[in-house]
């Protein structure tokens, strides 16, 4: 049995963790698993926004599979850490824009896997959180960089520093979560969102997106360079005159990505 699955439709990919008897936990095999896929939506023209789930009911993924991990040397624990931290890098780097479909529990590597997501839609149930500290780890997937640059420096640490479990109506107060609402209605609310973005130009969002995670990294004067030069990828393409016909026509545009 498949430890990823992907779907297809409707130019939309669905990446769903299927180890929901392990409350999809990542072992190393998943990891592989997922950077294949990760690596394969990255250059799929047809693919316009990913989003990513957990089987079941009961968790988006509790992180590292512990199980495992207790069977594992040191060096085959880095391999794991840095197999994670790699996925997760992937993930962040997509040209599409992606959505986190948080199902039920995201903790630790589960909580990381949703921060690399562009954004993140949790159930009325979930519990968020970075647990690692309380087993005398730290998060080792991108959880110590990308928590403070969206919630603030001493928020994050709080977080980290006491391994604070959060319902989602609190992750949804800070900031961490874009949407709360009942488990049956999950999938079609990422759908919602989904369909909003995708009525717009394919090239705009992605170098958008491209624009504003590169400009984060660095001082104003720079970002707005880096926005110069991803502007200028947009003017020569056919979807920027289609848009202006539709204007003039009064009619919605077709955009074709090109």
């Amino acid at each position: 049995m498949k430890s990823i699955l992907l779907e297809k439709k409707n130019q939309i990919a669905y990446v769903t963790i299927n180890r929901a008897e392990a409350l999809n936990c990542f072992n190393y095999s998943a990891l592989v698993e997922l950077q294949e896929v990760v690596n394969a939506l990255h250059i799929d023209p047809e693919v316009r926004v990913v989003i990513f789930t957990g089987a079941g009911k009961k968790a988006f993924s509790a992180g590292a599979d512990l199980k495992e991990r207790k069977t594992l040397n040191e060096s085959e624990v880095r391999r794991n850490v840095k197999a994670i931290r790699d996925v997760f890098n992937s993930i962040a780097e997509l040209p599409q824009p992606t959505i986190a479909a948080v199902n039920g529990h995201a903790l630790g590597g589960g909580f990381e896997l949703m921060l690399a997501c562009d954004f993140a839609i949790a159930t009325t149930n979930a519990t968020l959180g970075l647990t690692e500290t309380s087993w005398a780890i730290i998060p080792g997937a991108g959880g110590t960089q990308r928590l403070p640059r969206l919630v603030g420096e001493m928020k994050a640490k709080e977080l980290i520093f006491t391994a604070k479990r959060l319902k989602a109506s609190e992750a949804l107060e800070l900031g961490i979560v874009l949407k709360v609402v009942a488990w049956d209605e999950l999938i079609a609310s990422c759908e919602e969102l989904a369909d909003a973005i995708m009525k717009n130009g394919p090239v705009a969002i992605k170098q958008a997106k491209y624009a504003i995670n590169e400009g984060l990294n660095t001082d104003l004067r720079t970002g707005l360079a880096i926005e110069t030069k991803a502007y200028e990828l947009v003017i020569p393409t056919i979807d920027r005159i289609e848009a202006l016909q539709a204007f003039n026509e009064k009619r919605d545009p077709v955009f074709q990505g090109r």
